[in-house]
């Protein structure tokens, strides 16, 4: 076994790896960028080496600043997490060349499945289904346009590199077949560089299930399979195992076909095996269709790790140190079931943007598993992903699963933050997905009723109240004046609507809020608030803003009343950044008109783009900043001229 690791990695992955190579006794090497100087990765590991600054680019994808840290510290060997290196072949080359050695699959295997088309074939070589479709060389439109035809529609457009849905559109007939390839190769190329695409079957009731498997470079194992339908615009939102309404024959053969794809390129440490499963007439041996490999331990696979009692990343340590695989086939069982919500900082209501802001509350429920790169206290950079946590729960059955999930969203704690955590009970809550009835397009179907915004009550307002004005300790001498009870005064505002409220302290334990004309009694019995008669939920402030810890968190902005806008905020003129970011392209030109919705500039964040578009009709005064400008949240980007009177 190595005595020393290096982590080329951040963030919750990087924490994760450490927790199990430190509780086997393997000192961890940490890699940071300028923006996680603090991070909580770094301060986990036994040692951390700077590598550069924030943007990815400029540190966690210098791969030679990284071999040549673990050279320095004495590492033996590199764990690339996920993202970044991960998948890199060239990397993997390297870190051998250095004399490494690296916890994953070889060079080889990676580039064997890095190219969709390839890996189809090789994999129909293998004797593993794949997707009816055309994954040849010939990359003429009228050939791609025929081989379509000859599938049959629907056709699904996929770019051959990459994925998270880049490149890729669904085609219903054959008129919109040309537009939807030239837009498809336009988006592949920005994204990965290469414009060629396949053209595959689309399933109309697709369900994605994908096989974990481990193998030592000759040998491979299945640890079962996740059902990771629950997607939004291709990105995995709740993940579960096993997957449910499977039946023990799909099971074999899915497993047995997910081993063959591992065997058929060597492949050594944790992969996952994706399928896409027409669940139109339940799960079928018969209607299973081989997707692509990540040759990499997966951001899901706590939720293996929950039905089997597998540490993954254990495995990956004593097979990458030269030990055979820990388990044959038979010896493995599945227990239980288990899910894993992915909690972000986003805002749902906006369109899922992706939020930053300092994380001024986190507290995650017991009961539940909570793998975090962050903590109270911590910034949510725009240079990386938003994630916060993965929160997974196990139990005996679904039904039990599934429950425990539901209560672990509801008692979790952000401040500070935007987040999707109504977004993701609202799933948890889901109809079809309770009962097990789920397929890759439900989000999409159900979306406007699982993004409605919560609606406080009166009795979220006047727990803010009681936290912006301080009496929750309700002091008695505060609350009385000589001759009668003293009334104090706070205003608050919920998403820009202003609310001003009424407190009249009758003692210690009582004291009566008016809130829009409404009465309400905040009583403390037994050392507890009541409010309305039901028990004050948590609350914390920070920055001028009070979270309510009820309905996945409810924040109030406290009003200063010496600060009140005297009228209406945002005329519509000025086109700002929604976040730190890097501006990409600006559309815009002094003199320019544009109409409501046009495209005026390009942001990247949290390596997103994000479309700015202008508010009204109009014409351009002034471009306040270029392609290539490093923005702060609030910046000016574009101003448009006054509307006339």
């Amino acid at each position: 076994m190595f005595d020393t690791i290096l982590i080329a990695n951040r963030g919750e992955i990087a924490c994760r790896v450490m927790e199990t190579a430190q509780a086997m006794g393997v000192r961890c090497v940490a890699v940071y960028s300028d923006a996680d100087a603090g991070a909580k990765h770094v301060q986990m590991a036994d040692l951390a080496v700077h590598i550069g600054g924030p943007a990815p680019a400029d540190s966690y994808l210098r791969g030679d600043v990284i071999i040549e840290a673990a050279l320095d510290t004495g590492a033996q060997a590199i764990h690339p997490g996920y993202g970044f290196l991960s998948e890199n072949p060239d990397f993997v080359d390297l870190v051998e060349a250095a004399g490494l050695t690296f916890i994953g699959p070889s060079g080889d295997a990676i580039r064997k499945m890095g190219l969709k088309d390839a890996a189809k074939k090789l994999m129909e070589e293998a004797g593993v289904p794949v997707v009816p479709g055309y994954h040849g060389e010939n990359q003429d439109d009228e050939h791609l346009s025929g081989a379509a035809d000859t599938i049959g529609y629907p056709v699904l457009i996929k770019a051959v590199a990459g994925g998270g849905g880049k490149g890729m559109r669904l085609v219903e007939k054959p008129a919109d077949f040309a537009a939807a390839l030239a837009s498809a190769r336009s988006e592949a190329k920005t994204a990965f560089g290469n414009d060629d695409v396949l053209v595959e079957k689309y399933i109309t009731k697709p369900r994605h299930i994908e096989v974990q498997v481990f193998g030592d470079g000759t040998h491979a194992v299945h640890l079962f399979e996740r059902d990771c339908s629950l997607q939004r615009r291709h990105q995995k939102v709740i993940e579960e195992a096993p997957a449910p309404g499977m039946t023990a024959e799909t099971r074999a053969a899915m497993g047995q076909a997910g081993v063959r794809a591992a065997e058929a390129i060597g492949y050594s440490g944790a992969g996952t095996v994706e399928f896409i499963v027409d669940g139109s007439d339940g799960l079928r041996p018969d209607r299973f269709w081989f997707m692509e490999m990540n040759t990499r331990l997966q951001v899901e696979h706590p939720v293996t790790e929950a039905i089997t009692g597998v540490d993954l990343v254990e495995w990956q340590l004593r097979v990458a140190s030269g030990e055979p695989l820990p388990c044959t086939q038979d010896q493995l069982t599945i227990t239980g079931h288990s899910f894993e919500a992915r909690l972000y900082a986003e805002d749902v209501p906006k369109g899922f943007l992706p939020a930053t802001g300092t994380l001024t509350h986190l507290v995650f429920p017991a009961g539940c598993r909570a793998d975090s790169g962050v903590r109270a206290g911590d910034t949510i950079s725009p240079w990386y992903d938003p994630m916060i946590s993965k929160v997974t729960v196990h139990g005996p059955t679904r039904a039990v699963a599934l429950a425990r999930l539901d209560r672990a969203l509801e008692q979790t704690q952000v401040g500070g933050t935007v987040t999707n955590l109504a977004f993701l009970g609202a799933l948890a809550r889901h109809a079809e997905f309770s009962a097990g009835d789920v397929d890759t397009g439900l989000i999409a179907r159900d979306l406007d009723s699982l993004v409605e915004p919560p609606a406080p009550e009166p009795r979220h307002m006047v727990a803010a109240g009681m936290r912006a004005l301080d009496v929750l300790d309700g002091d008695w001498d505060s609350g009385f004046t000589l001759w009668e009870p003293l009334v104090h005064t706070v205003s608050l505002a919920w998403q820009g609507d202003p609310c001003d409220l009424l407190m009249r302290a009758e003692g210690p334990d009582r004291q009566v809020w008016t809130v829009d004309g409404q009465e309400v009694v905040a009583e403390r019995i037994g050392g507890r608030w009541r409010v309305g008669g039901t028990v004050m939920p948590d609350v914390a402030m920070a920055q001028g803003v009070v979270t309510v810890f009820d309905g996945y968190g409810l924040a109030f902005d406290v009003i200063d009343p010496l600060e009140r806008a005297a009228g209406a905020v945002g005329d519509g003129n000025l086109i700002e950044a929604p976040m730190p970011g890097l501006v990409k392209a600006v559309f815009a030109e002094v003199g320019q008109a544009v109409s409501e919705g046009d495209r005026l500039a390009v942001l990247e964040a949290m390596k997103m783009e994000h479309s700015l578009l202008a508010a009204r009709d109009g014409v351009v005064a002034e471009v306040l900043a270029g392609a290539g400008s490093q923005v702060e949240a609030g910046a000016a980007l574009v101003r448009l001229e006054p509307e006339e009177a």
